[in-house]
């Protein structure tokens, strides 16, 4: 049954009541860390990835996964697809919206919530549409685990541990597999390697990745800028962005000058952020008015229609 889901509701997400309150509305991080550390880390992991992306980190996890996201725009062979759709170009800011509540809903209720399964039936009726290569299934799994893993080390209040990070990848290797994705590496460093190895072989420049890169820049920059001031805005997006993926979608590496200023600042909010008490309530994205669905949305018909 389809059920309109309005926002802001009172409705508790699934995996939120499995954490005591304690834990949940603590405003000391120390006391979350070491609750965090007697979880399985497999057995355990939709908590774990619960607490990390909406308690501990929920700013550092949003942003880390929109760059995960932008990794896609580097490998050649995906991303005519992505083009001919005209999802990323036309409508980049539903196409945005619809991937982070769908992924949303299945992280904050769990896999196997009846709201996880619904968000997953979503997303693999919006893949299977498409003969999409298994690698590159891979490839974009493999993101969501190491990016945020990889962004907390540079500019989080905290690295993840050893624990979280293994925690990460049994997460998202079941959402991997209810996606039916094959040949799912074994272990963390095995998907690790592959992740290196996919983009050594794959970023390489293509016209379709520089369209997509640029519309989705475009898409956070008018986020917070009007439109004649994007030209100023751009580098600041640059600075956080590799070289070699900056070549592989065409855009102008930032100068030295201002990467550093860049990457200070998060670093220094970081070390700020670790002095201050933690956060009072979860941050739940699914909760949250967005710009496409600012009345409520349903899950089954998050996407596109066609």
């Amino acid at each position: 049954m389809k059920t309109m889901f309005e926002v802001p509701t009172k409705e508790v997400p699934e995996i939120q009541k499995q954490i005591p309150e304690s834990i949940l509305y603590t405003r000391s991080r120390k006391a979350r860390r070491a609750y965090i550390r007697t979880l399985d880390p497999e057995k355990d992991c939709q908590e774990i990835g619960f607490l990390l992306a909406c308690c501990e980190f929920p700013w550092d996890t949003t942003r880390s996964l929109e760059f995960a996201l932008f990794r896609v725009f580097g490998v050649a062979k995906g991303t005519p697809l992505l083009v001919r759709t005209g999802e990323f170009i036309r409508r980049t800011q539903k196409r945005y919206d619809d991937t982070v509540l769908i992924l949303s809903e299945v992280l904050e209720n769990g896999y196997d919530s009846e709201r996880g399964k619904a968000a997953l039936r979503r997303m693999n009726t919006q893949h299977n549409r498409y003969a999409i290569p298994q690698d590159e299934y891979l490839y974009t799994l493999s993101t969501f685990i190491f990016e945020p893993i990889r962004w907390n080390a540079k500019f989080g209040w905290r690295k993840l541990t050893d624990h979280e990070k293994q925690s990460s990848y049994f997460l998202w290797r079941e959402i991997g597999r209810r996606m039916a994705i094959r040949d799912i590496p074994a272990s963390y460093e095995d998907f690790e390697r592959f992740n290196l190895a996919f983009e050594r072989t794959h970023f390489q420049f293509a016209k379709d990745n520089h369209d997509l890169a640029v519309a989705t820049r475009n898409l956070m920059l008018g986020w917070v800028l009007p439109k004649w001031l994007w030209p100023v805005g751009a580098p600041f997006l640059h600075a956080l962005i590799d070289r070699p993926l900056l070549q592989a979608v065409g855009l102008k590496p930032a100068p030295a000058w201002l990467q550093g200023w860049v990457r200070g600042s998060l670093r220094a909010r970081g070390f700020f952020q670790r002095v201050l008490p933690a956060r009072r309530a979860p941050r739940l994205l699914t909760r949250m008015r967005n710009r496409t669905y600012a009345d409520g949305y349903q899950v089954d018909n998050l996407g596109a229609d066609k």
